[in-house]
């Protein structure tokens, strides 16, 4: 059987592009033509730089050992000087996945200076850390991150390989499904084990139903996990991992994208809404007059943030980052305030984890209510200042 990638030496001109691209260190120039050894793990590296199109990988549709690939593996997402929180529910969940497949647990991180938190990985459930460090892995690159991680999957065989739907999980995960040539179930907000294969469960059709998804002939199953849907595990102190490190390779020549400025968008000191325990959240009612003002203060008496529904963004109330719902943020705070909100799935779908949810709708019939501990019919307007009041009153303010 001939070799799943080739190099067509008439076409090879030697330039050596893909010598550089090559993370692995797997290509060298013999006789002016480009030469593949063993290392190779079919990244595809090469190809995308090649100019003349002269490597090729050929990925056959063959029927899948699936007995070959085990463990279930965790994009471990770091970045402000720590490994993000979403990190830790993926393991958390990795870990009741493998027991149940007898497998063991397993965490991808890449980065600059980021093998001080392999730690804290395996106190949280990791057995394993693949830990691929270089100082041009300091910033998040689609074109490395991709390679690196695609190679690491077509070498090890992981049986499962779950990434945070996050900004940067849900542009990474494609990337790799498309060179690795799977499928990738997005935005999941359940996993299960079902008949030995993972019953991946995600919104459809505008979250009007819940889709459950198997890939019963492929290999690795990948897919996207929402932030804040599935609970931290309890951190086990002194729990140790085995650290593998990744060597990589990387030519500055060969990167094509470079960053040139980064912009925060909330302001020094501010939490971000997904980290909060307690968030106020707004809908088309809250867009009238001063009505994020008015959630605002009884946010801030909360210790809380606010937050906003899909329409509040649309009428440029409120930023992006702000948003709950599906196409938004998920968020799990102790306490979560929704006013002015009718309760259609798209937005409680980014919230229904909340361990307490108070409504306040004018509406005594609005859905809204079905999700919610409590819940209060009035208008906004009236209902908040008199609740911020009586939160400032007992707090002897």
């Amino acid at each position: 059987m001939a070799d799943p990638i080739s190099v067509n030496i008439e076409k090879c001109t030697g330039c050596g592009l893909c010598v550089k691209a090559c993370p692995f260190d797997a290509i060298t120039i013999v006789d002016k033509k480009a030469k593949i050894d063993e290392k190779c793990v079919l990244c595809s590296a090469c190809t995308q730089v090649c100019p003349v199109e002269a490597i090729k990988i050929e990925r056959r549709e063959v029927k899948v050992d699936l007995s070959a690939y085990k463990d279930v593996w965790v994009f471990a997402e770091v970045g402000e000087g720590c490994a993000k929180g979403v990190s830790f529910e993926l393991l958390g969940k990795a870990s009741e996945l493998a027991k149940q497949l007898g497998q063991h647990v397993c965490a991808v991180m890449l980065g600059h200076d980021v093998k001080k938190y392999a730690g804290t990985l395996a106190e949280n459930g990791a057995d394993k850390v693949f830990v691929a460090e270089h100082e041009l892995l300091g910033h998040y690159n689609t074109d490395l991150y991709s390679t690196v991680i695609s190679g690491l999957i077509m070498k090890h065989k992981p049986n499962i390989v779950l990434f945070p739907a996050t900004k940067l999980g849900r542009d990474l995960a494609p990337r790799i499904a498309a060179t690795v040539g799977l499928g990738l179930t997005a935005d999941c907000t359940g996993l299960s084990i079902h008949d030995g294969m993972l019953l991946q469960t995600r919104p459809a059709f505008g979250g009007n139903i819940m889709a459950d998804i198997l890939c019963p002939y492929t290999r690795p199953q990948m897919a996207t996990v929402r932030p804040n849907v599935m609970p931290k595990p309890v951190a086990q102190k002194g729990r140790k991992a085995e650290v593998i490190d990744v060597p990589v390779k990387i030519d500055p020549k060969s990167i094509r994208v470079h960053l040139r400025e980064q912009i925060k968008t909330c302001v020094m000191g501010g939490r971000k809404i997904e980290e909060s325990d307690v968030v106020v959240t707004g809908g088309r009612a809250a867009c009238e007059n001063d009505g994020f003002e008015v959630l605002q203060k009884l946010a801030d008496e909360l210790n809380g943030v606010v937050g906003a529904s899909r329409v509040a963004i649309d009428m440029n109330k409120k930023p992006k980052s702000v948003q709950v719902g599906q196409s938004g943020i998920t968020v799990s705070p102790k306490l979560y305030v929704v006013c002015g909100v009718s309760g259609a799935i798209q937005h409680t779908v980014g919230m229904r984890g909340s361990k307490m949810i108070v409504a306040v709708n004018n509406d005594p019939n609005a859905l809204i209510f079905e999700f919610s501990q409590y819940g209060i019919v009035g208008d906004l307007f009236q209902v908040i200042p008199a609740l911020t009041a009586e939160i400032r009153k007992r707090k002897g303010k």
